[in-house]
């Protein structure tokens, strides 16, 4: 089959155009913020906790900045996965993300202004790959930016998964009860930070460059965390969000991995086929079967999990007075079922922007426990100075 076999013309006509959106039927729900940071692995009490939210400099419960991804209806993919690929798959492959301060909380409606950006075909080892960008702007019903998000996906060829995966991968990795323990005692010592930040400021003037950010381990990751992670994003609940009508098999996916995933005349009909969980093009993240026939041994992780890893990690160590202002993360491995995560940043550089604010600059690097490679990236974190 030649290059010119992957034909990704058919972007063309959707870039700069604004996309339908499926909006949230009810107002943000405290239990919707509990149930993302459970999820996602973020155990900060400001997030959770009514007498911690109370005694916090907003006064009430607040989501995390990772939680505006939970409000769309496709993770934040779907403007850049618009456009027929014949035969091909997709993966998430990163996100940049700009953070404009308003902070969602209970009560809010979230809307999001979605508009395909660009595209490029690269080689990989996947042969002609496209990497699909676009643009997910999230506001509130003030009219307040709270921010962007542009998603990259990864599309590829069908013929890249299936008997092209690695069979030496098919195996969970066996943790001994000692291994366990010791993992526990990592994960805990990050936890344990954020108590110790508490409401406390994290000043810019007492942060130096080559400073490394405290380790970050959870894990080991599994179908049943995977699915919690997946239930956590309000369009995977039956019902939660207006859906518009999308049409996934016109993207050009393989027909078993095509399906009725969020449709809404489905959904009345026979909801199991529509949630991505059972059916459709995500049930490789949490059937095996599935996962090897897009190229993955096992049950693998949601690119958009990842991205929001990133986020509470940077914007945990920043504190309550801190705030991620930007930040790039490319994926370049998935967490597998069994693989344990792993999240370490350094200080590389400080400055004070044209709007007075003072940020630190960080690399973040997050790889498994035998040292591969999944996310890289940069980000810009904005901290309090001490009063003169």
């Amino acid at each position: 089959m030649s290059d010119q076999d992957f034909d990704c013309s058919d972007i063309d006509q959707y870039l700069g155009k604004p996309m339908d959106f499926s909006p949230l039927r009810e107002e943000i729900a405290p239990n919707d913020i509990r149930r993302w940071v459970h999820a996602m692995h973020y155990p900060n009490l400001v997030h959770f906790d009514p007498a911690t939210a109370q005694a916090s400099r907003w006064g009430t419960l607040v989501a995390p900045q990772s939680f505006a991804i939970a409000t769309d209806d496709g993770h934040g993919a779907a403007p850049a996965c618009v456009g027929r690929i014949d035969n091909s798959h997709l993966l998430f492959g990163g996100d940049e993300w700009w953070f404009f301060g308003p902070r969602i909380k209970p009560g809010d409606v979230v809307t999001n202004t979605r508009v395909p950006f660009d595209y490029t075909v690269k080689q990989t080892g996947f042969g002609p790959t496209c990497f699909q960008r676009g643009d997910n702007n999230y506001s509130n019903q003030d009219g307040e930016q709270i921010a962007r998000q542009r998603s990259t996906s990864i599309r590829y060829r069908a013929s890249a998964g299936g008997d092209n995966v690695k069979t030496d991968d098919f195996n969970e990795p066996e943790w001994t009860d000692a291994e366990v323990e010791a993992m526990e005692e990592r994960r805990f010592a990050w936890v344990q930070m954020l108590h110790d930040v508490g409401h406390k400021e994290r000043w810019w003037d007492d942060v130096a460059v080559g400073d490394q950010l405290p380790e970050r381990v959870f894990g080991p990751h599994s179908i049943a965390s995977f699915a919690t992670e997946w239930r956590a994003y309000i369009v995977n609940t039956w019902g939660a969000i207006d859906l518009r009508k999308q049409d996934l098999e016109g993207l050009g996916f393989t027909p078993e991995m095509a399906g009725y995933e969020n449709d809404p005349d489905m959904l009345k009909v026979n909801p199991f086929l529509t949630d991505g969980a059972y059916y459709g093009p995500s049930r490789g993240h949490l059937f095996p079967k599935f996962a090897r026939r897009i190229g993955m041994p096992r049950g693998y992780g949601y690119g958009a999990s990842m991205g929001s890893w990133v986020t509470d990690y940077l914007s945990g160590w920043a504190g309550e007075h801190g705030m991620v202002v930007h930040s790039l993360a490319n994926y370049r491995g998935p967490a597998l079922t069994g693989d344990v995560t792993i999240q370490t940043a350094e200080v590389v550089d400080k400055s004070v922007d044209a709007d007075g604010r003072a940020l630190v600059h960080v690399k973040h690097l997050m790889k498994n426990q035998k040292g591969t490679t999944m996310c890289t990236g940069t980000a810009e974190i904005a901290l309090p100075k001490k009063p003169a």
